[in-house]
């Protein structure tokens, strides 16, 4: 394990991640002491170049860290370092799994999950109804991408709260669609839309693909509707 410090913050390479798949390559942003929850954060699709390293990731975990939260992020298999094949989102729920077991060993306390995009799909399956999460936040919500569409039907039994967040030009996620998804979801839930961002939450043109021309970022806004929803779910983060 290999530790520096930004700020009054720790970053730790992890070396002991492990799911079915192998080690996975994983961050931990360090917390305060009596932090009390860690949080988790998965990244966008491997194939279109997601990692944790992605810049909607690291503003999850900016915000999460705001409350001095210990926030853990992975590569997915086959990503990076990350050892294992690409699953097609079957596989990586189980390495979803295995980070919230790491995070169970090492804090020993309550967890909030993020993900952005194919994060959010995967992490969604895994962590509904599961007892540790008391939190779920979906950033850029896909609906239909390259000619795949994403199912949410299994989260009618999904109880925990649940944030939304998407862009109002978000390529793989219209709002129409969007909406019908949220709509499948058990209470507590809420949607914030981000007004003019795409996908990856930048100011542009609206079309798809990583090179659309951009002329800003809307990453602040997101950033503020993850703190400003967790604040109101869960008082012990206090006003920080």
């Amino acid at each position: 394990m290999t530790q520096s410090h930004i700020g009054a913050a720790s970053l730790r390479t992890i070396d002991d991640l492990r799911s079915p798949a192998g080690r996975l390559q994983a961050l931990l942003s360090g917390g305060a002491p009596a932090a009390p929850y860690a949080a988790l954060v998965c990244h966008p699709h491997p194939l279109g170049g997601g990692t944790m390293h992605n810049k909607v990731v690291y503003h999850a975990m900016k915000a999460f860290q705001s409350f001095g939260l210990p926030v853990l992020r992975f590569n997915f298999r086959g990503t990076e370092l990350s050892e294992g094949e690409h699953d097609f989102g079957r596989g990586e729920q189980d390495d979803v799994r295995a980070a919230l077991d790491w995070l169970e060993r090492e804090y020993a306390r309550p967890i909030l999950f993020a993900g952005f995009s194919f994060g959010a799909w995967v992490g969604l399956q895994a962590c509904c109804g599961d007892g540790r999460i008391h939190g779920l936040v979906a950033l850029g919500l896909p609906v239909r991408a390259e000619g795949g569409a994403y199912r949410y039907d299994f989260l009618c039994e999904c109880a925990q709260p649940k944030l939304f967040i998407s862009g109002t030009r978000d390529q793989y996620g219209p709002v129409a669609e969007v909406e019908a998804a949220v709509a499948l979801a058990r209470e507590p839930k809420e949607l914030v839309w981000v007004a003019g961002a795409d996908h990856f939450f930048a100011a542009g043109d609206g079309t798809a693909g990583h090179s659309a021309q951009r002329t800003g970022s809307k990453l602040d806004e997101m950033k503020h509707a993850i703190r400003a929803w967790a604040q109101r779910h869960f008082p012990l983060l206090g006003s920080q």
